[in-house]
Parts: structure tokens; sequence; C-alpha cells
């Protein structure tokens, strides 16, 4: 079919608008809008029939929205007046009916249902064009600063607003400071048992009064202008062990912020006088969002420092053996019983990649081990009653505990995120 044809096929079904009529031929010329290429058909139709040239009052198959791009550029536009952004996107709901139309008016001309352009992707795209401009943004189709969806049945346009990040090293120089916020156990939480103030925590509803996230998160969520926080740490210490060292990597996600010019030097600065030394930040950088997961899934290898009591007395000969029986060595580790209340029992192996330790005195050694990740280095040193085989305990024939726990490095993949190449990704 030539374009004239398919034109008088379309004006044949009764008012079509010029958007809607050159959105059947989208795919022809190049350098104009569908609008026009409707408005040049209708005209050369008039032009070759020698009849008066006239323009629809209305049409039946978008219902005039091609005739809102303006409209809708302009609620888009103060949708996100609150919010600073670089990238964006547009997207648009059509009612069924709508899109209905669509394939009522190819149908009637004999076009296939994907010939042309429909009014969804041509709403996406003039919407988006215009409102680039009025804001000065980029358009970004994988993961945009902001989201725009025009709803054309509500007749609104919902805004979603993407997370902000920022990434860092933390050092926690305090014990008994969990990572993230502790529920507590007797009341799940809600400050209440039995109607009155739980016992447990004293209403608060957190078993620990501080965690690394509340410690840091705060001057984050307040320098982005957020709603609220949450915290990804590259794998995770007990609670009563210290983090040293380079510290652990981590990411803080802030909802809903409303600005992204933030100064990773500055808000360094501002975390470390919040945390008020209990725990400390460095390296602070604006990553991009796919270090989130990288943070959250890898599980970097870990450098140990452990003070260990034993049951009995041990000498130092045998506990040299027996370093030298664990250093390299596969350790096969079912899920401990102090966790196993909330993950699943099932056996691991993780390997020693190098351990040594010296004795205090007779019942009382500082060991350094580094690890795999995921490998449970208390049960390493205890055997948790024959769950960790081999163990320290059981290599020596003694009761071993692990009284004391530093993290003094955390090594790994996560190394690349502080380079300038990544972050420019």
């Amino acid at each position: 079919m030539t374009v004239l044809e398919i034109a008088r096929d379309a004006l044949a079904t009764g008012p079509v608008c010029d958007a809607c009529l050159g959105r059947l031929v989208a795919d022809r010329s190049f350098g104009l809008t569908n609008a026009e290429r409707g408005r040049a058909l209708r005209t050369t139709v008039a032009l070759e029939d020698d009849e008066p040239y006239e323009e629809p009052d209305d049409c039946w198959v978008c219902e005039g929205e091609s005739d809102r791009i303006g409209t809708w550029v302009d609620r888009a536009v103060r949708a996100v007046a609150d919010y600073a952004f670089d990238t964006y996107q547009v997207g648009t709901r059509v009612p069924p009916m709508l899109e209905e139309n669509d394939t009522l008016l190819r149908d009637d001309v004999g076009l296939p249902e994907d010939a042309g352009e429909p009014l969804k992707a041509e709403l996406n795209r003039e919407v988006g064009k215009r409102f680039g401009r009025e804001v000065d943004a980029e358009v970004d189709f994988e993961r945009p600063d902001v989201q725009l969806l025009l709803d054309l049945g509500t007749d609104e346009v919902e805004l979603q607003v993407n997370s902000a990040f920022v990434y860092g090293r933390y050092r926690k120089l305090e014990r008994d400071i969990p990572q993230t916020k502790w529920p507590c156990n007797e009341c799940g939480g809600t400050g209440l048992k039995r109607g009155a103030e739980c016992p447990g925590c004293d209403g608060t509803g957190f078993r620990y009064d501080e965690s690394v996230e509340q410690l840091t998160a705060p001057p984050v969520v307040e320098a982005y202008e957020g709603e609220s926080a949450t915290f990804h740490g590259a794998g995770r210490e007990d609670v009563d062990a210290l983090m040293l060292g380079t510290g652990r990597p981590f990411v803080i996600e802030v909802e809903d912020p409303h600005t992204r010019e933030v100064d990773p030097e500055a808000l360094e600065a501002a975390i470390n006088d919040y945390a008020e030394g209990k725990v400390e930040v460095t390296d602070l950088a604006i990553p991009t969002y796919e270090m989130v997961e990288r943070v959250k899934e890898h599980e970097a290898s870990k450098t140990y420092r452990m003070a260990v009591e034993f049951d009995g007395p041990v000498a130092d000969a045998d506990l040299q053996a027996a370093l030298d029986d664990l250093r390299g060595a596969t350790i096969t580790q079912r899920t401990p019983q102090r966790v196993d209340h909330r993950r699943a029992d099932i056996d691991r192996t993780r390997e020693v990649y190098d351990i040594k330790g010296d004795l205090e005195d007779e019942t009382h050694a500082t060991i350094e081990l580094d690890g795999e990740g995921g490998l449970y280095v208390k049960e390493l040193v205890s055997g948790d009653d024959g769950r960790t085989e081999p163990s320290l305990s059981g290599l020596l024939g003694v009761g071993a505990v692990v009284t004391a726990l530093d993290v003094l490095a955390v090594e790994g993949e996560t190394e690349p995120f502080l380079t300038e190449a990544y972050l420019a990704e």
C-alpha cells in the first residue's frame, strides 16, 4: 500500500487527528513528527482529490490525547519540582480502550498490528524529549534518578524517585554494637509486651541501643534530604567483635532523596562526628547502583584476631601443631547452634588460608586467621559440639572458646569500587 492509500483508508474510518494518522506511517522518512506526517498526508489527499482541506474536531482513536503533550509535560515538571536529579525516564499507561482503538484503526486500514508506532511509544518519546529540555536532564533507560508514569486513565502523573547511594568502609571501635538495627526478641520490635512497656528493651523495640546503621545513616539521610535509609554491608561481624584495620565495605541506600549533590568528604566528616568515636567511616564515594548488589552478595576473605581461652593447660608445641593442621585446611561447618534459629541448617565448606598464634600463658592464646568469607571462626576454635570439623579444640583435645574477636581486614572483589574507572561506569 502507498502512504496515500493508507491515509485515505484511515480517514474513511472517521475523524482521525494528524498525530494518529501520521503514526500509521511513523517508520517512513525521518526528521518529522507524527503530527507533521499526518498533516502532510491529509493535505496531499485533499489536493489530489480536489476536496476542501478540513481539520477534524476530535479523534476517535486517541480521543484527544495526542493534543495534550504540552499538558503532560507541564504536569511532569510540576511533579519533580521538589527534586534535584540528572537523569529521567518517562513511561505511559494507556487505557485498554485506547489500545484497542489503535488496533482497530490498523485492522480497518489493512496494516499489521505492529505497523507504525503505538500511542504509548509516541507519548513516551514526545513528552520525554520536551520534559528533558524543560528540566535540563538526560534520559536514562537503565536506572534513572526519577521515573514518571503518565496514567491516561486517571489523568495523573505518578512519580518514582530512585534511591541514592553512598559507598565507604566502616571501622567499629566498640563492642556490643550490631551492624544493623536488632529488634528485641521479647516484643518482636514493637516495644510492648502484654500491653505494657517491654522489659527486655525498655520500650525501645531494639535489643541494642545503637548499631552501625544507626550511627552512620542519619547524616546521609540529612545530606540527601531523604526519607529513610537502608544499610548494606559486605558481610557481617558478630555484635561483640571489633571491626578494625581498613574496615568493612558498606553502602547506605537513601530512599526518596530530594537532592543528589553531596560532597563525600564533608559527609564523611559529618558521619564521624555523629558516631562519636564508636564507628569511623573512610573512603566515602558516590557509587553506581550495581555496587549495592555487589557489596551485598560478595563474601570477601577476612582476617581476624582472636583471644582464646582453653579449659586446660596447652603446650606451645601442641598449639603450633594444631595450627599447622588448620593452615590451608578445608573446614566443614554445620550451621552453628548460636545462629541456627535464623539460618538454614546446612553444611558448608570454607578454607583457612593462613593461621598463626602464640600462647599468653598455659590457658590463653592470641590467634590471627585469614579465611574465606563465610567461615565461622568462633566455631573453628570451639568445634561447636562437633558441628565444625576440624577445629582447634578437637585437634588439641581441650575445650576452647573465643573471648574477644577483632576483624582486622576485609579483602576481595569489592576493592575495585574505589577505582576511578569503576566509579565512572
